[in-house]
């Protein structure tokens, strides 16, 4: 027997011709060939090698794609299995981890979490460099290389974007962390060791907390704050139920605990001689301001305002006030805007300005931060008791439109527009107590006391009264007493002119009843109400 060798190749000796037929083609065909490749382009399917290529530049695409969901799934296909166990390893402590976390979380945790900002914000910047470094590796070990031109461009496209697009949840994560961080910074104080709370107890036994929220209109350039709205929550540390007292700033011959600096200089009330107007400085709106303008009460002390003002209003209801916080109002109108506005239901035609040049629209419509301040503030042709209510519409406003996701979208333009506008004395170190605390009022029953005509008389006021009914107020929400009439307490019959509709007046029984904070906001009742 004898053998054959052959060449490597297609297996012909490419010395000798082959015959027809089992070899290449004969000349005349192969020549046919190419004059019909030069013509028209043929309808066949792409070469073998195009669509392979094709195959491989999804392969890569998916498997990359796979791998910013799932770490180290690239790398086992490529064969990189130690590698890829451990990512996935990796991987699955950390969403175990993590599905604990929501599991178990509570307000108490949001609360601590408060104090580890500047921490996260660190961790979700490793994170976003990690996840991005993870999805350019898992796309070269697939060897995008050895694609086409092409192939290489797309792909290399595709992994960039999705690099990026999973950098970004924790950027945007460190971003609103660092931002929280500077922005309670800037409102709360720098903790000491004085204002350290027992974590074990951070109330010290008791079962409320009282809060004076004030709005004023402080600048920069004038010493002191006149405080226009008045308000004191009270807050049930077990449900979360509150009631929020106010005051009317026009309060007259206020008083104040004996004993204490202002109580000495006006130990019957805060009495002051009138303006050669006739107008008067002496009243509760004004205690603040009057406080810090005369620091020799305090022994020389300054910015007493606040002090003096939480002793003033804790001794007329009968409270002790923990902590205020101040709003300034203007400020305000700048959380607002950075929301989108407020949709609001103004009763009736609002005019404003020193000469009445402004004017907003009755009608149920999305106000700008300025036209909702201005429909809260106005004092033409109106009192002192509607525009009361009128700011509490546009806080419970406020309270019901900021949604979480209206929040979460805007968050940055919030933090920049709150800043320099709140002052408070509640050191830091309570901040995480009291997250889970307005947790708890969120879904509790939170009612309103508004201390005005008739119900009270401001010039000469019964003490004794209004803690009377303070009492009562808080004892009906720590019983969970029934819900409160729709007839907001201040809609008494009190027009802009100052008379007074006998046959709709309440009893004082009415007037004293606890209601919801939105109770007639933009109802067509209550602006009747407000025309008689």
């Amino acid at each position: 027997m004898s053998t054959r060798s052959t060449p490597p190749g297609n297996g012909a000796d490419p010395t000798k011709p082959t015959a027809m037929g089992a070899g290449s083609p004969p000349a005349e065909d192969t020549s046919r060939n190419r004059t019909a490749s030069a013509g028209t382009p043929s309808r066949a399917a792409p070469p073998p090698r195009g669509r392979a290529s094709a195959r491989r530049a999804l392969a890569v695409i998916g498997w990359t794609a796979l791998s910013a969901v799932l770490p180290g799934a690239a790398h086992l296909r490529a064969g990189w299995r130690r590698t890829g166990f451990a990512l996935l390893g990796v991987y699955a402590v950390l969403v175990a981890g993590a599905v604990a976390v929501a599991l178990t979380a509570d307000a108490d945790l949001l609360g601590r979490a408060l104090e580890w900002l500047g921490t996260i914000s660190i961790a979700a910047i490793v994170i976003a460099l990690a996840w991005f470094a993870l999805i350019v590796h898992s796309y070269v070990v697939l060897r995008p290389g050895e694609l086409r031109a092409g192939g290489q461009i797309v792909t290399g496209v595709v992994a960039g974007a999705l690099s990026v697009a999973t950098a970004v949840p924790f950027t945007l994560a460190a971003r609103y962390a660092d931002v929280s961080r500077r922005a309670i910074a800037d409102v709360f104080d720098t903790p000491t060791a004085a204002s350290q709370a027992a974590p074990e107890d951070p109330w010290a036994g008791r079962d409320r907390i009282n809060i004076l929220l004030l709005g004023g209109d402080w600048q920069e350039n004038r010493q002191g704050v006149r405080t226009d709205s008045i308000n004191l929550a009270s807050v049930d540390l077990r449900t979360g139920n509150t009631v929020v007292f106010g005051l009317p700033r026009n309060l007259e011959n206020v008083r104040f605990p004996p004993g204490s600096p202002m109580h000495r200089r006006f130990p019957d009330g805060f009495r002051l001689p009138p303006n050669p107007d006739g107008s008067r400085e002496d009243l509760l709106f004004a205690v603040w301001e009057y406080a810090d303008r005369h620091p020799e009460i305090f022994g020389g002390r300054t910015g007493m305002g606040p002090e003096a003002l939480k002793d003033a209003v804790g001794h007329t209801l009968g409270l002790k006030v923990d902590w205020y916080v101040l709003v300034n109002i203007w400020g305000f109108a700048r959380i607002i805007d950075a929301i989108g506005g407020l949709t609001l239901t103004v009763e009736q035609d609002v005019v404003f300005g020193k000469y009445n040049e402004g004017l907003v629209k009755a009608g149920t419509r999305r106000l700008k931060g300025a036209d909702a301040m201005w429909y809260a503030r106005s004092r033409t042709n109106s009192d002192d008791f509607t525009r009361m209510r009128r700011q509490r519409c546009v806080l419970n406003a406020l309270l019901e439109q900021a949604d979480p996701a209206t929040v979460l979208a805007r968050f940055t333009q919030l933090a920049e527009a709150t800043r320099g506008m709140f002052r408070t004395d509640i050191p830091r170190p309570m901040l995480k107590h009291l997250v889970p605390v307005a947790a708890k009022v969120k879904d509790a029953r939170v009612t309103g006391l508004q201390f005005v005509p008739p119900l009270i008389h401001t010039g000469y006021p019964d003490w004794d009264k209004i803690r009377r009914l303070t009492r009562k107020a808080i004892a009906d929400s720590v019983r969970d007493a029934s819900p409160a009439a729709s007839r907001p307490p201040q809609a008494s019959g009190k027009n802009s002119g100052g008379k007074t509709d006998r046959n709709t007046a309440p009893d004082d029984a009415d007037r004293a009843r606890p209601t919801a904070l939105g109770a007639g906001c933009g109802s067509p009742g209550t602006a009747g109400a407000d025309r008689r």
